[in-house]
């Protein structure tokens, strides 16, 4: 057993001010939300706190296509209509919309979980978290469920230089298409998403018999489930499975989404969880102690999100948070009571014991085709990506350059905000 983990934690407050528009359920607003909660209980005195650098196009080309990745760069709500063609392609529209700054978005949060996937494998930190993160629907070629670019498979790509092994984990209430595609023919990566699953619920993928192809066969692994699975049913599912995961696949790191629509009362889920049970798959992935890199993704109550990854914040800081949720700048929104633990929901739970116990049966059926953890012949590890140095030269000496400018234009892993100083747009 390890001594007191060591957490670096990733935050920029410019992630949290951008606005997909009226009537979207997603709010980035729900980051800033978080942010202040985890100050407000003091959990940042106990983690390095990071602002990330913002990721190149140059990076985000590692997996997506370079031409989707230049026309998010190019495109804005001012020219959209300018290119009709081009946003059918990329599937831009009605759920990824063209918003202000939304390139600079997804620099964000992907540079976040970049940087978060680096200093893990530089031994930095034995747990990385960017609530930012967990975009898991965007594809190489499009936006996909309100994802652009993804951050998952970025980051895992870079725990993969490494690392001859990665175990990504998914709890949010849909199935983790973007990554489980990413790496469908590869044994590299094995993909485990615990997600709702019928009835034409987005994305419609994610069933049972979806397991992997060619090099890759048996290591997709998909639990479908119905509405309204409850705390007990889904962690003791969730248990038995990763428990034979990790004994079975032996990961070198561990990427977990903890998408929070898997919440009770969630605006677009259907599930029963309390965040008790929600964060109990948190404190059980963290008691291998295996590297960890643990990011946000869905969740569209936003005070609930808030709640639940500051739970799970003091989870992974072995923090017992106490119940009354102390002042904070978005205090009013956790009315009237104040408390950060949210109860269990009461949708009838579709999900019966001969259900769970056939899914779970089949899912340990397939893992007995993986006699051992794959070898990989590990080549010379390449170096971390290179960022070009910033040359004053090519700037116009008579633009003045602002310091939190010349803070953006640079990356360094010695950067420390403490209390409200690491969050940039109060």
């Amino acid at each position: 057993m390890r001594s007191k983990d060591k957490i670096s934690y990733f935050y920029d407050g410019d992630v949290g001010s951008v606005y997909f528009g009226p009537n979207h359920p997603m709010k980035p607003h729900r980051l800033c939300m978080t942010h202040h909660l985890i100050l407000a209980y003091g959990l940042h005195s106990k983690m390095e706190v990071y602002r990330p650098h913002k990721a190149y196009p140059i990076e985000m080309a590692q997996f997506h296509s370079p031409d989707y990745v230049e026309f998010l760069q190019r495109i804005n709500p001012e020219n959209k209509d300018l290119f009709p063609n081009e946003m059918a392609r990329y599937n831009l529209g009605e759920d990824c919309p063209v918003f202000e700054d939304m390139f600079e978005f997804c620099q964000i949060y992907a540079g976040a979980t970049i940087d978060a996937a680096r200093r893990l494998n530089n031994k930095l930190c034995d747990i990385a978290i960017n609530w930012a993160g967990g975009l898991h629907h965007a594809k190489k070629c499009d936006a996909s469920g309100f994802c652009y670019i993804n951050d998952l498979v970025l980051g895992i790509l870079e725990l993969l230089k490494h690392h001859p092994r990665v175990l990504y984990i998914d709890i949010d209430v849909h199935h983790g298409d973007g990554v489980e595609e990413a790496f469908y023919f590869t044994d590299r990566v094995m993909t485990v998403s615990f997600h709702k699953f019928g009835d034409k619920f987005f994305p419609g993928t994610g069933d049972v018999k979806e397991t992997g192809e060619k090099e890759g066969k048996f290591y997709a692994i998909n639990v479908p489930l119905r509405d309204g699975i409850d705390d007990s049913s889904f962690n003791r599912l969730f248990r038995a499975i990763i428990s034979k995961v990790v004994e079975i696949y032996q990961p070198g790191a561990i990427v977990l989404q903890c998408g929070a629509d898997s919440l009770a009362r969630d605006r677009l889920g259907c599930f029963n969880l309390s965040i008790d049970g929600h964060a109990e798959c948190v404190k059980f992935v963290k008691k291998f102690n295996i590297p960890l890199l643990v990011t946000g993704g869905g969740g569209y109550t936003k005070e609930n999100v808030a709640r639940c990854w500051t739970v799970e914040t003091g989870i992974l800081l072995d923090t017992e948070l106490p119940n009354e949720i102390p002042d904070n700048d978005y205090i009013k929104y956790f009315g009237p009571d104040y408390s950060l633990k949210i109860p269990g929901g009461h949708i009838e739970n579709l999900n019966t014991k001969s259900y769970i116990s056939t899914i779970k049966a089949q899912i340990l059926d397939n893992l007995r085709y993986i006699q051992h953890a794959p070898s990989v012949q590990m080549q010379e590890v390449p170096p971390d990506f290179y960022i070009p140095d910033f040359d004053e030269d090519q700037q116009n000496p008579d633009v003045r350059v602002d310091q939190r400018s010349r803070d953006k234009q640079i990356q360094r892993d010695d950067e420390y905000f403490d209390g409200d100083k690491d969050n940039d747009a109060s």
